[in-house]
């Protein structure tokens, strides 16, 4: 915590003053074909789960007219699917405990009531507290993490964005240095979004320009400062080094304010993304996910992975390339996208209608 106790002119290294980048304060312009709402993100990503979609309903609706008992076979197939829409093993192990915990508690013997025990049991899995977004109403410096190349930078720009729409006050701290592309990216993403950015040279101290763009964000009362972060260091130390110093600047330099971390990881990726996940997550604690690439993927499935394996919510998912395509993260229309080819509509929604209740 005794990191900057001295002045900041004894940093070291030593570094330049962070180059700020004035904007405009006037409100985002989007063309009209990017402005959208909550009914037009979710045909969007209806469109994007189209593969995953596919995939896993005509596979599920096999199974479930091909069955007519609860039996060994029907749970072993449906294993099988799961596991290839990317569910992954320990998050399937768990849905169908779940499964097979709900059939004996409801005294099922037949496999169509299942359907809907199924899509419920996923969308359990997934929810999300109302309190993981408190940090978009309180002064928040967000860390984005993530490897190079999962939309780190494009998902910086388009919060940024949102958040300023939202009558925000908003400030970008272009952190990642060791990549010049993405210092430009951000400045780029900074215009469009009309924010200000805190920017230095390619292979600046990254801590120096999130120290400076703490006390920016500090003296002008921003309500959200992003800060970029290096996508790949040459090992893990260096890694966890440089968030925790990142972390101690701000905690020491801005004490009132929450510190959320945010990893980017790469929907199409699959498991690669959840494996991503876990080892961000053994060098720094992590609040949350941006999965983004949803669109077009056949491996929408790891949503649900990710946040049941490792108990971190995803809060944010991207289906394209407009501001208006990265959204919060909303559990009932994930599943409902997942499985809208999906026969679910049975006898045992009288059965569970409590239940169901408390996932509204």
């Amino acid at each position: 915590m005794g990191l900057f106790d001295k002045r900041k002119k004894n940093m070291e290294p030593e570094e330049e003053p962070a180059k700020e980048i004035q904007q405009s304060d006037a409100p985002v312009q989007e063309p009209e074909e990017e402005k959208s709402n909550e009914p037009g993100f979710f045909k969007r990503l209806v469109s994007g789960l189209t593969k995953t979609r596919k995939q896993l309903s005509e596979s599920l609706n096999q199974i479930f007219h091909g069955h007519s008992e609860l039996d060994d076979e029907f749970y072993d197939e449906l294993e099988e699917v799961l596991i290839m829409a990317d569910l992954g093993l320990e998050t399937t192990d768990r849905i169908l405990s779940d499964l097979k915990r709900r059939v004996k508690e409801y005294k099922i013997k037949e496999v169509d009531p299942c359907r809907e025990l199924l899509s419920n049991i996923i969308r359990d899995q997934m929810m999300v507290e109302d309190s993981a977004y408190d940090f978009e109403e309180q002064k928040t410096v967000m860390l984005i993490i993530g490897v190079n190349g999962v939309g780190k930078t494009t998902s910086i720009g388009k919060l940024a964005a949102q958040y300023k729409k939202r009558g925000k006050k908003v400030l970008i701290a272009a952190g990642d240095t060791f990549r010049a592309a993405a210092i430009d990216q951000l400045k780029t993403w900074a215009e469009r979004a009309g924010v200000e950015i805190i920017a230095q040279q390619e292979g600046s101290d990254p801590a120096a320009v999130v120290y400076d763009a703490v006390q920016a964000a500090k003296a002008r009362n921003v309500d959200i400062l992003l800060c970029d972060t290096a996508g790949r260091l040459h090992n893990k130390k260096n890694l966890m080094d440089e968030l925790a110093k990142m972390r101690r600047i701000i905690e020491k330099e801005y004490p009132e304010a929450h510190c959320e971390t945010l990893i980017v990881l790469d929907g199409s990726t699959g498991q690669n993304a959840l494996e991503q996940a876990r080892q961000f997550s053994e060098v720094t604690d992590l609040n949350g996910i941006i999965l983004t690439k949803l669109d077009g993927t056949a491996k929408g499935g790891i949503a649900t992975a990710i946040q049941a394996e490792l108990d971190v919510p995803v809060k944010y998912i991207g289906v394209g390339e407009t501001i208006e395509d990265l959204q919060r993260f909303d559990p009932t229309h994930y599943v409902e996208a997942l499985f809208a080819d999906f026969e679910v509509r049975s006898e045992v929604e009288m059965l569970i209608e409590e239940e169901k209740e408390t996932w509204q």
